[in-house]
């Protein structure tokens, strides 16, 4: 049975419409909609090329706003914009609270999107409980099957990689993958890589956290693993300490990479890179996400330039 809406959520979306009216014009307003570049997969799908935007989407924090008809208005204007540019990767976690559910309206208001690359995680110790947690976060999305579903923060890894290897090979997912943010994990992922057949391996790379650099980025490529960055701006702590300081962008980079803003270099810097496929960026405002996929549509760093986007962060 459908809910009605109450009487306090009729006047937060009133209040949300003058915002809401603005932002078709902002979008009317990127005629082009750049596109990003696209990577292809070190493990195609048998039968097809599969390429993906080298930008896509995170939704932690973001995107876990409960049943706030205003705020869900706004993620599904942040999600319209995202796949106005060409977007592809979404990723989401039952360990983001409602995100799934709000992501799952978010797409059925946008009838969803033909290039959603939908990527969501097993969160739970319970190694017998994966098809459920699977089942239920394909209902909170409106979604028939996932294109990936990784183990969030290797919690119950092996007894999850079993079941999703065989929900596989059965069609009923297309890739699997795992993921940690954590540093005192790499290790342990880095065992799990040479030993495991994955698709994806997601964790946090940034140009402020290079750590995966010397290791898990290297070993991933040799295995033939897409990589999916998290955290490009460092929970947002990197580009919000840049933009306190009141530092521009390098002149240098402005006129060779055509960076306009620190989104354009933050972000190629971690695209850039030949074992990463993709990043994730995550944002509550439309006008950013126009800037994060305008980014990986413009001219990325060749290895010389990346080492001079480093100094030149480090010296800020």
């Amino acid at each position: 049975m459908t809910r009605g809406w109450t009487r306090r959520e009729l006047l937060q979306l009133a209040a949300a419409a003058p915002a809401l009216a603005a932002w078709p014009a902002l979008a009317g307003a990127q005629a082009d909609h750049p596109r990003p570049q696209r990577k292809a997969l070190p493990k195609p799908t048998p039968g097809r090329e599969d390429t993906l935007p080298v930008i896509g989407m995170g939704t932690s924090q973001t995107f876990n706003v409960g049943s706030d008809p205003k705020l869900r208005a706004e993620r599904t204007e942040v999600l319209r914009a995202f796949f106005a540019h060409g977007g592809g990767m979404v990723d989401c976690s039952p360990m983001y609270g409602s995100s799934a559910a709000v992501l799952g309206h978010a797409l059925q208001q946008l009838d969803k999107p033909a290039g959603l690359y939908s990527a969501e995680k097993v969160w739970t110790d319970d190694g017998d409980a994966t098809r459920a947690q699977v089942a239920e976060q394909a209902r909170l999305w409106g979604l028939p099957r996932f294109d990936l579903m990784q183990v969030h923060n290797l919690r119950a890894t092996q007894p999850h990689l079993r079941t999703l290897r065989a929900m596989q090979e059965a069609g009923e997912l297309r890739h699997i993958g795992v993921t940690t943010s954590h540093g005192r994990r790499h290790e342990d992922l880095a065992a799990l890589l040479r030993r495991e057949p994955l698709d994806f391996v997601q964790l946090s790379y940034s140009i402020a956290e290079r750590e995966v650099e010397s290791r898990l980025l290297p070993l991933a490529q040799d295995r033939g693993i897409a990589v999916i960055a998290n955290r490009p701006y460092a929970r947002g702590h990197l580009i919000k300490g840049l933009q306190r300081k009141g530092a521009a962008v390098p002149e240098w980079a402005r006129v060779e990479l055509e960076c306009r803003n620190w989104a354009d270099l933050l972000l190629r810097f971690i695209v850039s890179h030949p074992a990463v496929t993709v990043t994730i960026p995550a944002t509550t405002k439309v006008a950013h996400m126009h800037e994060n996929m305008a980014a990986g549509a413009g001219p990325m760093p060749d290895a010389k330039q990346r080492q001079r986007m480093i100094r030149d962060v480090e010296a800020l």
